[in-house]
């Protein structure tokens, strides 16, 4: 780890809890093949960041290379993350798509522009996984969005289902795996400013304006009612999906 400095706490924190799930999960063994989902916003590319660390110190060996699908809102949106991918040589395939325009259309006349958009995306990024032969997919979700995930779930689909660290696709082919489950994002936040990441704004006519959204302003109104209970809530759900995952593996 020496080669990336010192790190300060909330750079310890990403690099330690992600290596703490990865390591319960069993998530990645020796040629693992990850392509990881960048999307420019603060918790993919500290993903990313962190994920380069933990190659360094693993004792085993594993690929990886940065997927990014501009949705078509700023077609020059990505810049920065080929410009940093370049300076610290790390394999990428960046590309310019019209996703983000069609979920906004008359084309998607019976979804929400958020869910045809996202399913746009992952389809596409599973035919990249295809394409570079990629054993592995890591997403950026974050403890955060398990949360919000789960209450989504119970509130408007009526079952209790959170976000998976390590989910197998096409009979196994592909696994879908989110490192940074586990990491709450005021640590991200920090970590990423402390890098000085190259974050840039999501300039999506949708954003903020989500059941989503809705969803974290009124967990946020709640857990200012009840001290303590936003800790409760966060720990609570992370032990349930961390023994989920560990059963499963």
């Amino acid at each position: 780890m020496a080669k990336w400095g010192k790190l300060s706490f909330a750079q310890k924190k990403c690099v330690s809890t992600i290596g703490m799930l990865m390591q319960k999960t069993d998530m990645v063994q020796e040629g693992s093949r990850i392509g990881i989902a960048v999307s420019g916003g603060v918790d993919s590319f500290v993903l990313i960041r962190t994920m380069l660390i933990r190659q360094a110190i693993m004792p085993f060996n594993i690929e990886m290379m940065v997927l990014h699908v501009n949705p078509g809102f700023e077609p020059d949106s990505h810049r920065p993350l080929t410009e940093w991918c370049r300076d610290n040589g790390v394999a990428s395939h960046i590309e310019l798509t019209d996703f983000g325009p069609r979920a906004h259309s008359p084309e998607n006349k019976k979804k929400s522009a958020c869910f045809y958009c996202s399913r746009l995306r992952r389809k596409r990024l599973f035919e990249l996984c295809e394409q570079y032969s990629l054993s592995h997919l890591a997403l950026g979700h974050t403890a955060d969005d398990l949360v919000t995930n789960f209450h989504m779930n119970m509130i408007q689909n009526g079952r209790i289902d959170g976000l998976s660290a390590n989910e197998p696709f096409f009979g196994g082919k592909l696994h879908m795996i989110r490192p940074a489950l586990m990491l709450e994002k005021k640590y991200i936040k920090s970590a990423a400013r402390q890098w000085e990441l190259p974050i840039w704004a999501n300039r999506c006519p949708s954003n903020s304006n989500t059941k989503r959204s809705e969803i974290n302003e009124w967990l946020e109104g709640e857990w200012k009612k009840f001290p303590g209970s936003r800790n409760n809530t966060f720990n609570a759900l992370r032990r349930w999906q961390l023994d989920l995952n560990m059963k499963t593996t």
